[in-house]
């Protein structure tokens, strides 16, 4: 499943993130990671550039957090980062440089690539978001089945496929939000189902429930319904 694989959806240079990936193919092999990752990582971080607050929590100095938000660790908030009034961060979380953290959106065990934005109502977790990422309002990631089995990735290239295929990539997690490319637009209150998978400069129309892996340089409409960007 190619258009998954890491090298395909991420600018890896656009994450203080990226030695995470080094030996993995795609990029749930790191959700695991994220926690220890950050704690290693934040040692390492220049006290002049970030500062440290309370228990493994590093906020670059120049980012602007709001006095309301609500920051756990382990968590890093990188250079000209924005984080609003009631912004909900539980830990296990990279925001990446200036990206948009905005108010009631509930982070937790995500990596945000540089200039992503989930700026208004939106629950994040267990997902990579790629650089400049944006999800409209009230769009979420759901990261558990209601059944509660594990995830596994299929292609969604039409609704039966994307619903029914019994073929695609196991993950071996109960937990898995979804993992968006660089450039990767949401539309405003769409679900990403677990196990999605958004391929780079692909927008998602507004109110859709989206499951599988989307193609890059896509317009998803509904299922069913996935066409080329001209």
């Amino acid at each position: 499943m190619e258009q998954a694989k890491i090298r395909n959806l991420y600018d890896l240079k656009e994450t203080i993130a990226e030695d995470i990936f080094e030996g993995a193919e795609y990029p749930w092999e790191v959700l695991s990671k994220i926690k220890e990752f950050i704690i290693k990582l934040g040692g390492t971080l220049d006290p002049a550039v970030y500062e440290k607050r309370g228990e493994d929590i590093w906020v670059a100095k120049n980012a602007k957090v709001a006095p309301s938000s609500c920051l756990n660790g382990p968590l890093i908030i990188d250079e000209e980062a924005e984080v609003r009034h009631c912004a909900f961060i539980r830990g296990s979380a990279i925001v990446g440089k200036k990206c948009v953290v905005g108010n009631s959106t509930e982070l937790k065990n995500v990596i945000l690539f540089n200039n992503v934005q989930v700026p208004h109502y939106n629950y994040v977790g267990d997902s990579i978001l790629g650089y400049k990422a944006h999800m409209g309002a009230g769009s979420i990631t759901s990261n558990v089945k209601s059944d509660k089995t594990l995830v596994v990735v299929k292609e969604a290239v039409n609704c039966e496929n994307a619903m029914n295929a019994e073929d695609g990539i196991p993950t071996g997690l109960k937990k898995f939000g979804a993992m968006l490319g660089d450039f990767v637009e949401v539309g405003c209150n769409s679900v990403l189902n677990p196990g999605t998978v958004i391929g780079r400069n692909t927008n998602i129309y507004p109110t859709s429930s989206v499951r599988g892996v989307i193609p890059e340089n896509s317009i998803y409409k509904k299922c069913g319904d996935i066409v080329k960007k001209r």
